[in-house]
C-alpha cells in the first residue's frame, strides 16, 4: 500500500551549474503529473512525463526541474539568434499576409525561448537531458520510498480502526438479539397500563413480536458487515494501487451500517450505529490518501 503524499529531491551537475529536481504529490482522485521545466528545455517535458507516468497510478505529482548557477554569470540573459532569425522571417511573412506590422511581445519571445537565461540557452536540451534523466530517477525514487513509508503507516492505522469496526458489530448483535424481548415486554405492559391485558403466548401477541422481529432482523446486514471488513484487510495487504477500491468498499460499509440503523427500533442500537459510521468516517478521510 502506497500513500499518493511524498517527496523526493535530487541534483546533479551540468558544466558550471547544477539541475535540481523536486518532486512531490498530493492525493486526487486520478492521475494528475505537473512538469515545470526551464523553457528552453520544454521539449523535455515528455520524456519527465513518461519517467514519471510509469511509476505512479493516482495522484497529482508536481514535478519541478531548475538550473541553480553559480559566480558572477548567475542571472545573466541571453538571445537565441538562431530562433529569433526564424521569428523574424515568420513575422515578416505574416506582415505581409495581412498587410500591417507584427511585433512579438516580450512575454511571446520568453515562451518561445528566444530569450532565456544565459546557462540554459547555451545548454541544448540533449545535454539537459543527459544529466537530468539520472537526477529525476534519484528523486523519484526517494519520492516512491516516502510514499510507501507513509503507505505502511496508512496501513497501520486503516487496520487498526477496522479491528473497532469487528468490535462495534459485535456490539450491534448482541443489542440487535434483545430487541423483540424488550419489544414483547413494553408491548404487554402498555396493554396492561390501557387495561387491556392479554397473556403472553396470545396468538395475537405472538403474531405482533414475530412480524415485528422479521421487520428490525439485521442479521444479513451484519453478516455483509463482517465480509466487507474481511476483503477491506486483504486488499490492505496488496502491493498494487487499492485506493480505488477501499474507498468503495467503505460506500458498502456504511450502507450496512445504515440499513442497520435505520432496522433497528432501539435507542441504543442507533447509537452504536452512529459511533460506528463516525470512525468509518476517519477510515474513509484516510483511504482518501491511499494510491
Amino acid at each position: 500500500m502506497n500513500s499518493m503524499t511524498g517527496f523526493g529531491a535530487a541534483t546533479a551537475p551540468l558544466n558550471n551549474a547544477n539541475i535540481r529536481v523536486e518532486i512531490g504529490g498530493v492525493n486526487r482522485k486520478q492521475t494528475e503529473i505537473s512538469i515545470s521545466l526551464p523553457r528552453a528545455w520544454a521539449e523535455l517535458e515528455s520524456q519527465v512525463r513518461e519517467l514519471v507516468a510509469g511509476t505512479v497510478s493516482r495522484g497529482r505529482v508536481n514535478v519541478t526541474i531548475s538550473l541553480q548557477t553559480a559566480g558572477s554569470g548567475s542571472g545573466n540573459i541571453a538571445v537565441n539568434k538562431a530562433k529569433l532569425a526564424a521569428l523574424q522571417q515568420c513575422m515578416a511573412e505574416v506582415a505581409d499576409t495581412l498587410q500591417k506590422p507584427v511585433e512579438p511581445t516580450l512575454d511571446a519571445l520568453v515562451r518561445l525561448g528566444v530569450i532565456a537565461e544565459e546557462n540554459e540557452a547555451d545548454i541544448t536540451p540533449e545535454t539537459a537531458w543527459a544529466a537530468t534523466e539520472p537526477a529525476v530517477r534519484e528523486a523519484l525514487q526517494a519520492f516512491l520510498t516516502l510514499r510507501a513509508e507513509e503507505g505502511a503507516n496508512l496501513r497501520t492505522d486503516l487496520l487498526a480502526r477496522i479491528n473497532t469496526l469487528r468490535e462495534y458489530r459485535e456490539q450491534l448483535i448482541a443489542r440487535a438479539s434483545g430487541v423483540p424481548t424488550r419489544y414483547r415486554e413494553q408491548l404487554l405492559k402498555r396493554l396492561e397500563e390501557s387495561g387491556l391485558p392479554l397473556p403472553a403466548d396470545d396468538e395475537r401477541i405472538i403474531k405482533e413480536i414475530a412480524l415485528f422481529a422479521d421487520r428490525c432482523d439485521v442479521s444479513e446486514e451484519t453478516t455483509r458487515l463482517a465480509s466487507h471488513l474481511d476483503q477491506f484487510e486483504r486488499i490492505c495487504d496488496k502491493q498494487e494501487a487499492v485506493g480505488r477500491t477501499l474507498d468503495f468498499l467503505c460506500q458498502e460499509i456504511f450502507r450496512e451500517l445504515n440499513t442497520t440503523g435505520s432496522k433497528a427500533n432501539d435507542a441504543e442500537l442507533a447509537q452504536l450505529v452512529v459511533t460506528a459510521k463516525t470512525e468509518l468516517e476517519k477510515i474513509r478521510e484516510q483511504v482518501q490518501n491511499v494510491e
